[in-house]
């Protein structure tokens, strides 16, 4: 095991919450797009990661899989004033809840900074490891 996996581990981790906060932040600000490019409303966004195992060559992790559509129906908003409405004043709205997408990024950015934590843990046994060898 290679002196850095601990290191390389954290770093995976790292741009995998990033890329969940990134997900989440487009969430959150197409939660009241109703049409999008291709006319119809904006659907929920998820990334998917799946454990990265390695041992030939030392890279253990996490890796990003993709970004998946939630499959979730889309929201229904009486709103006959609303230029997406239809003939009975209904629109269909994303299927974003930003209440369930703030607390996704409260955990989102506290595994962030576990994994901040963990990398400022082994630079500095590695730091002290140096240390001792003067």
């Amino acid at each position: 095991m290679s002196m850095f996996n601990s290191m390389r581990i954290s770093a995976s981790g790292l741009s995998a919450e990033r890329l969940r906060m990134d997900t989440i932040t487009s969430n959150m600000s197409n939660a009241t797009t109703t049409r999008g490019k291709d006319g119809k409303p904006y659907v929920r966004k998820v990334a998917v990661f799946q454990e990265s195992l390695d041992n030939e060559k030392g890279l253990n992790g996490v890796k990003a899989v993709g970004i998946l559509e939630d499959k979730s129906p889309l929201r229904t908003v009486f709103d006959p004033s609303h230029p997406d409405a239809n003939k009975e004043g209904y629109v269909t709205m994303p299927n974003v809840n930003v209440l369930n997408e703030m607390a996704d990024m409260i955990s989102a950015s506290r595994s962030y900074e576990a994994n901040v934590d963990t990398l400022n843990a082994s630079k500095s046994m590695f730091m002290k490891s140096l240390e001792i060898g003067r």
